[in-house]
């Protein structure tokens, strides 16, 4: 990491399409049609889904939540043609893989956390998608490129996750992902 401040954050961009490759890493998915795709999460309802409804519908993808069960729901865009790219980049056949030269912008990194960031005792977690262990390793290679490399944590320690610590860490992630969300849960945003 560079000892060098960063001048950028998300308020800097507007929303676009390709930001909603952060979601994959946090466990999303995409469901294809001929001609279209959907992307979708599970989240903690509530903030989390409010959160990411909004943020898909300004990004013109539309945004719906589905019905809760277990305390978590669904988050989807519709079908958009736009999200082809997305889909071809990040799949090969039924597996999600992160794309050659991927870079995690501030908006994408974002939506990872409206989706799974956690504070712990130790700092800040990210979740990652519990059966995507391909993507595991680029996540954290992502991570790192961004000046906020984190420690991998498997399911035995609670995870999968990237767990972010250390002041320096913290304040990087904190001005790369912005603004808390409106109506957050103290603890679930970088602080």
């Amino acid at each position: 990491m560079s000892g060098q401040l960063s001048l950028f954050s998300v308020e800097d961009d507007a929303p676009a399409v390709a930001d909603v490759e952060g979601l994959l890493l946090g466990g999303g998915a995409l469901v294809r049609r001929t001609e279209a795709v959907r992307i979708s999460a599970v989240v903690d309802c509530g903030w989390r889904a409010e959160s990411l409804r909004v943020a898909l519908g300004d990004r013109g993808l539309g945004g719906e939540l589905g019905t809760p069960v277990d305390g978590r729901c669904s988050v989807r865009s519709a079908f958009d043609p736009r999200l082809l790219d997305t889909a071809r980049r990040w799949t090969s056949g039924a597996v999600v893989r992160v794309p050659a030269g991927f870079r995690l912008s501030p908006a994408r990194l974002r939506l990872w956390a409206m989706a799974g960031g956690y504070a712990d005792h130790a700092g800040y977690q990210l979740r990652l998608g519990a059966t995507d262990e391909q993507l595991w390793e680029a996540a954290g290679a992502a991570l790192a490129a961004v000046g906020i490399p984190g420690a991998f944590l498997g399911a035995r320690a609670g995870g999968p996750a990237y767990r972010i610590v250390g002041a320096r860490r913290l304040a990087r992630l904190r001005e790369l992902v912005g603004r808390p969300p409106q109506d957050f849960n103290d603890g679930d945003w970088p602080s």
